[in-house]
């Protein structure tokens, strides 16, 4: 699951979200919204929540919409100076309504989207606990690279093989490498 960790306005309100921001939150608990993305991939949220039975040609949205509770999905910091994954995160609510498509004056208003019948939703994540090192894309792009000819564990990681999304699924065989690396120096 992929937000930033640096302020950026949008529509005149600051959209930055950072792992450090969910720590700070009551329960440790936010809702994940503004997944707006119709596009067809795939990528980086856990194997154990979404994985291969959806299918290669999904949506950011659907990926989100699929999540279930109890599942754990990397908390992806995106569009900084250092893009990677800083910790873990659990679905604490199932997908509903995503508010902010209601909202006019929210960078996620979308006037397209009806009450009865809403296009999109969120999802309710709690903090599980922070990476034991921040695992960089540079990295997971090296050894994407290298499983490629070796035929490794991320050889098909869809992070690097379709379009990135702000929802993407890992196999479990993909999720539990990328564990693997906290407890290894960088490569």
């Amino acid at each position: 699951m992929k937000s930033e960790p640096e302020s950026r306005l949008e529509k005149g309100v600051d959209v930055k979200f950072s792992i450090e921001d969910l720590k700070a939150q009551p329960k440790q608990t936010a809702c994940w919204d503004g997944v707006r993305n119709y596009q067809f991939t795939n990528g980086l949220c856990s194997g154990q929540c979404l994985h291969t039975s959806l299918g290669v040609l999904a949506k950011a949205r659907n990926f989100l919409r699929a999540m279930q509770l109890g599942q754990e999905a990397f908390f992806y910091h995106s569009n900084c100076k250092e893009p990677g994954i800083a910790g873990l995160v659990k679905i604490v609510k199932e997908a509903y309504p995503d508010h902010t498509q209601f909202e006019k004056n929210n960078p996620h208003y979308d006037p397209s989207s009806k009450e009865d019948n809403p296009k999109w939703s969120m999802v309710d994540v709690q903090f599980v606990r922070m990476m034991k090192r921040y695992i960089t894309l540079a990295e997971l792009k090296t050894h994407y690279q290298a499983h490629k000819t070796t035929g490794g564990p991320l050889k098909n990681m869809a992070l690097f093989t379709r379009q990135r999304l702000s929802i993407q699924p890992l196999t479990r065989e993909e999720f539990d490498f990328i564990l693997s690396l906290e407890e290894k120096e960088p490569s």
